[in-house]
Parts: structure tokens; sequence; C-alpha cells
């Protein structure tokens, strides 16, 4: 099926980039994906956090590309795009089990009056039959999916209704789609254009580069006073802390809470309630501190993180760069500091990784040759994600200058068989 044509009017594009969002100009690669999409399209684009995506699927809303239905895999990151837009005078809602009934029947009554121009749901949400029904008679114009690798089998946040958009969205029409994301590496972004594209979507790929973000691999210690010694080094700043479960993200919040570091839990095992106010607690502070599991992720917008501290790591690399990438959105320097175990360091077993939930080999080999690695760890990262770089300069690593004579060809091999 051909993508669509149609006359492409960027001078209301750019009057509704000034007029409703408040921005002078573009961020650069926004401005040809808005083309893009408003010229008909289906478009794949990968951008680093704080680029912007959002403004992706939100400008043409504004612009005559509406309605469009947003899938996003948390809640609280459709509540925060959805009270911008309402803040800026956007027809936008949601629906999902976090709602009041009152907020799910003033979304229904935009719906019906056909009002509404943005319509952010939960995967799960989008794969119930009364939900396809309701969209078929929408007839939406849009489809965005955010977060676009958790579509993927390979996808680090894997939710099973993820991988059945593209099947779904055929019952409502197969929208015109864009898919944004932060992290795909080449194997994870084929698997994303198999699954969920009607059409042959134009590819958008920036640098995964973020330069300001200064990485550090250490020798883990004793997980308490490794961690404290970094948020204390960062003292008035604020910062994520990442732990491999639950159990040990309570744990360590309290006990840096008991030592003088106040700091919050953040997981999925946390009570509605209870992980609402921890988030907004972050959200509206300088110098606050959150613990959170690397399973759960965050999905905060909060532009001055100036620390991510892993006290465990995750189980692949594309997840690490998500989770680091939370840091530094401002383009102010960051640091983002791990901590390994003896035995991974020593490398007789892979970085703190439950191999009985670990799907891929692959992805746990690469990471644990990150962290024991010699070479420039942002090189390692980018070549993994399918970009070739030059040494950063500024990791552990570089530091110290222990790099390499050549690049990380273990990892560039894997990628390309991939």
């Amino acid at each position: 099926v051909p993508n669509r044509s149609r006359p492409i009017d960027m001078e209301a594009a750019d009057s509704a980039l000034r007029r409703v969002f408040r921005f002078d100009a573009f961020r650069p690669g926004q401005r040809e994906i808005v083309q893009a999409i408003l010229a008909g399209d289906d478009v794949f684009a990968l951008m680093p956090t704080g680029a912007g995506k959002s403004l992706l699927y939100q400008l043409p809303a504004v612009s005559g590309v509406a309605p469009v239905v947003v899938v996003s895999p948390l809640i609280s990151l459709m509540r925060d795009q959805i009270a911008a837009l309402r803040a800026r005078g956007v027809a936008a809602g949601a629906l999902n089990s976090g709602n009041e009934p009152g907020d799910n029947a003033a979304t229904l009554a935009m719906i019906e009056n056909r009002k509404i121009r943005l319509l952010y749901v939960a995967p799960e949400r989008l794969a119930l039959d009364d939900t396809i029904d309701m969209l078929a008679r929408m007839k939406p114009r849009l489809l965005a999916v955010d977060e676009a690798h958790c579509v993927s089998r390979w996808g680090h946040d894997f939710r099973p209704d993820y991988a059945r958009i593209g099947e779904i969205a055929q019952r409502f029409g197969a929208p015109q789609t864009i898919a944004v994301t932060a992290t795909a590496a080449p194997r994870t972004r084929a698997d994303i254009e198999s699954l969920l594209f009607a059409r042959k979507p134009r590819l958008f790929v920036h640098s995964f580069r973020r330069p300001n973000i200064s990485i550090a691999v250490n020798r883990r210690g004793h997980t308490l006073s490794d961690v404290a010694g970094v948020i204390r080094r960062h003292r008035g700043e604020s910062g994520i802390v990442y732990c491999g479960s639950r159990a040990a993200t309570d744990q360590l919040a309290r006990a840096l809470s008991l030592n003088g570091v106040p700091a919050l839990p953040y997981h999925a095992g946390l009570d509605a309630a209870t992980r609402s106010a921890n988030q907004d607690e972050f959200l509206s502070q300088r110098d606050s501190v959150i613990v959170a599991t690397i399973a759960f992720g965050m999905g905060i917008d909060k532009k001055d993180v100036r620390f991510v501290c892993h006290a465990d790591l995750p189980h692949s690399i594309e997840a690490y760069y998500q989770e680091i990438g939370r840091a530094g959105r401002d383009g102010n320097p960051a640091e983002a500091t791990a901590f390994v175990s003896r035995h991974a360091w020593t490398g007789h077993a892979a970085p703190d990784i439950d191999s009985a939930t670990d799907t891929r080999a692959d992805e746990a080999r690469a990471i644990s040759e990150f962290a024991r690695g010699f070479d420039c760890r942002w090189r390692t990262v980018l070549a993994w994600l399918g970009e070739e770089s030059a040494p950063c300069g500024a990791c552990d690593n570089c530091r110290r200058r222990l790099l390499w004579l050549r690049g990380p060809q273990a990892i560039l091999r894997r990628t390309r068989e991939a």
C-alpha cells in the first residue's frame, strides 16, 4: 500500500509552532519530519532524548492532521503531555485506568462531538474491542506510537500489546503512522518496521550521541556507600538511581534516607497515589533523588537531571542508553555512573543480569563487554546502536587513556550480523 500524498502547508505549521507551542524555530531534525507527516508519509523517527519527539505528532494535530491517536506506555507520560496541551488550548484527552470517571466521560464527549485533536491510549486499552470500534467511527488521521522500541520483541521494555498495534490499526483503517523512539539498534528497527507499518515508512535517524553526558563504570564495593557517594558529589542537584528489582529499590531508598540522603522509591509495586506523589515531588524539586526499577522505567520529562546512577546494570545496551538519556535534557553537563559486581567486573558472570528472564544472550554479552571493556564507553554504546564514532574524550576510559587501538569490533560485527 503506497504512502498517501497531500499538499504541504508549512506556513500553518510554522504559525502553530509560534502561536501554540511558543517556539521561535524547529529544533534540528524536526522540520523535515513534520513536512513528511503533513505530506502524508508514514514515518519512523529515531531521535535522542530531549530532541523534541512529541512535537512531531502534536504539531500536525493542530495544523490540520487530526484527530491523532497517540499510543503511550505510561499514564504519567500521558498526564504530563495532556496537561501541557490543554494549557495551550489544544483539545486533548486520554482513556486509561488512572483517570477519574469524569475525565473519561469528558474525553468521550470530545470524541463524540468530533472536537478532540489528540487522544492518548495505552496499548492495552487500544487492544480492546470497544476501543477499536470507537476508533473505527472516529477515523483518526494519524496514529502516533511513542516509545516505539516496545513494539519489537527485542525491545527492552516489551509489552505484548505493543507488538499487536500494527495488526489492530488495520481494524480501524490503517491510518497514517508515525513511530518515535530514542533507542533502536538495527535489529530492533527491522522488527518495528515489519510489525507496525502497513506501508514502507520514511526513516529518519539522528545521531544518538549525547556529548554532555559523561559515562563511568566502577567495580561495586558497598552499594549504599557507592550510591551515596555519587549523590553527595551532586549535592543540591537532581538525579535518578536505578536498581534491578522492586525490593532492592525500596531497600536502597530507605537506607539512603536513614543515612541522611533523602530519596524516594518509584516502581510498579507501589500504589498509584504513592507513585504519583513521589513523581510529582521529584519533578517539582531542584535537588530531588528518586530510586527506580530499571524494568518499569520512569517516563519523566525533567530537564535538570544532573546524574543517573546504576546500582544494577540493565540487561541490554539499548536499555542502558534509554536510562542514562534521562540526564542532561537541558544540554548542560551530566554524569552517568554504574557499579558492577566483582564477578561481573572480572568476567565470571554477566553484570547483574537475571539469566532466567534474559531472552537475548548476545545482549547480555554486549552489556558485559561494555562494563568490562577498555574502549571508549560512548563509542561502544553507539556501535551497538549502529553508529560509528570517535572516542568521546570524556568517559572514564578516555580520561584514563585505556582505549584499545582499534574500535569495538566484536560489537560492530554482531550489529552487522543481526
